[in-house]
C-alpha cells in the first residue's frame, strides 16, 4: 500500500479532519498482562502464582497494607509502607534492602502512582517482576517510565525492568476515592492521553489509544466526581486511565511531563495536582505545531478548543487552577524556566527560556488559556 493510499484510508476511517502524517514509524508493543473488571483483585493470588511468586514483598500505604497481606496469604514475605510521592532515593534504598532481606521473588504494589513508582525503583536493583493493583488513575502501572528524587531534583528514565508484568484493574477499589483525589488523579491520566498524541514516538496505533482514552476520561471523570460510588463511572475512568497510560508508554513524553517532573522534584509539589494545573497551558503552547492532532482530539471530545476544554474540565472536577495555589512562589519561575530549557524536548515546538517562562507564568496565574 502506498503512502498516499495509507493516508487516504486513515482519513476515510476517521473523517475529513486534517491528520498528522505518518510516513514511517517504529512501534514497540510493550509486554504485559491486564486483568480488568469488578472483582479483579480477587485473582491476586492466582496472578502472583502465574509470575512464579513465592515470596512477595507487599508495597502499599499503611491503610492498605493489611488487606493486601491478607489477600497474599502464604505468599507474603515482607511489607514496605513508606510510600512517598516522587520516590525519594532514601525510601527506594530502604525498599530495595527490604526486598533483599526477605528474599522477595515478586513485588506487589497496591495504591496510586507512588506505590507503583516505589516498586519500579526496587525492580531496577532487585530483579523481581511487579504486579500492580492501581487504586487511582495514575497510569504508571503500564509504563516502563520510572522516577527517583534526590537532592538535585527528580531524574526519570525508561527501563523494561520497571514495567509491571501484570496489572489488576478493579474499579471497585476506586469507589472510595474522594472527589478531591479523583479529580487531580483523573487529570493526570488525561495528560498521558493528550501528550501521547504529539509525543516523539506517536504513531497511528498510539494515537487511536490516546484519542479514545481522552474521550472516555473527559466523559467519565465528572460522573465519578459527582457520584463516587458509581461503578459504571469508575469503570470508564479506569479504562481511560489504562488507555492513556498505554499510549504514553509507547509514544514517550513531551514538554508537559518534563516540566511536571522538574517542578515536582525541585519543589515537592503534589504530583496529580501539578499535572492538572500545567496541562491546559502546555497544550496551548504546543497547539500551533500540533494542529492536526488537536483538531482530531477536539472532534473526539466534541469541543471547539482543546486547551480551554481541559481547563474547563478541571474547574468541573474542582482541581487547583494555578501553580500559585500549589504554593510555588512566583519568584521561582525564572529559575525553573532556566533549568527546564536543557531538559525539555524541542518537539513539536521549540521551547527556549522565554517561551518556558511564559508557559510557566500562565500556569502560575491559572487563568483559562486563550483560544488557539
Amino acid at each position: 500500500m502506498s503512502p498516499s493510499t495509507t493516508r487516504s484510508a486513515w482519513v476515510n476511517v476517521r473523517g475529513d479532519l486534517p491528520v498528522p502524517p505518518f510516513p514511517a514509524f517504529t512501534y514497540d508493543a510493550l509486554p504485559g498482562r491486564v486483568v480488568f473488571g469488578v472483582g479483579a483483585v480477587g485473582q491476586l493470588g492466582e496472578e502472583v502464582d502465574r509470575l512464579g511468586g513465592r515470596r512477595v514483598l507487599a508495597i502499599a500505604g499503611k491503610r492498605a497494607i493489611d488487606g493486601l497481606v491478607e489477600r497474599l496469604g502464604g505468599r507474603w514475605a515482607a511489607s514496605f509502607t513508606d510510600v512517598q510521592q516522587h520516590v525519594p532515593v532514601e525510601a527506594a534504598a530502604r525498599a530495595v534492602a527490604a526486598a533483599a532481606a526477605a528474599g522477595a521473588d515478586c513485588l506487589v504494589a497496591m495504591g496510586g502512582g507512588s506505590a507503583t513508582g516505589l516498586a519500579k525503583a526496587v525492580a531496577l536493583e532487585h530483579q523481581a517482576p511487579i504486579l500492580a493493583v492501581p487504586t487511582t488513575y495514575a497510569g504508571s502501572e503500564v509504563t516502563p517510565i520510572y522516577g527517583l528524587t534526590g537532592p538535585d531534583g527528580k531524574h526519570t528514565g525508561r527501563d523494561l525492568r520497571a514495567l509491571p508484568r501484570t496489572v489488576l484493574y478493579d474499579p471497585a477499589l476506586t469507589t472510595g476515592l474522594p472527589p478531591e483525589v479523583t479529580g487531580p488523579s483523573g487529570m493526570n491520566a488525561l495528560a498521558h492521553a493528550v501528550e501521547a498524541l504529539y509525543a516523539p514516538g506517536a504513531n497511528p496505533a498510539t494515537s487511536l489509544l490516546a484519542e479514545e482514552g481522552a474521550r472516555v476520561l473527559h466523559d467519565a471523570l465528572p460522573r465519578a466526581v459527582a457520584d463516587p460510588a458509581s461503578l459504571p463511572a469508575r469503570s470508564d475512568a479506569l479504562l481511560g486511565a489504562w488507555l492513556g497510560g498505554a499510549s504514553l508508554a509507547a509514544a514517550g513524553v513531551g514538554i508537559h511531563h518534563q516540566l511536571c517532573h522538574l517542578l515536582g522534584g525541585a519543589y515537592r509539589l503534589p504530583h496529580a495536582e501539578l499535572h492538572a494545573v500545567v496541562l491546559p497551558h502546555a497544550v496551548r503552547f504546543v497547539a500551533p505545531a500540533a494542529r492536526p492532532q488537536l483538531a482530531r482530539l477536539a472532534d473526539r471530545l466534541g469541543v471547539d478548543d482543546v486547551p480551554g476544554a481541559i481547563w474547563d474540565l478541571g474547574r468541573r472536577l474542582g482541581t487547583p487552577a494555578g501553580l500559585a495555589e500549589l504554593g510555588l512562589a512566583e519568584a521561582e519561575l525564572d529559575r525553573a524556566a532556566t533549568r527546564a530549557v536543557a531538559t525539555v524536548v524541542q518537539t513539536p515546538r521549540r521551547a527556549g527560556v522565554s517561551e518556558l517562562r511564559a508557559l510557566l507564568g500562565a500556569a502560575w496565574q491559572g487563568r483559562r488559556p486563550p483560544p488557539t
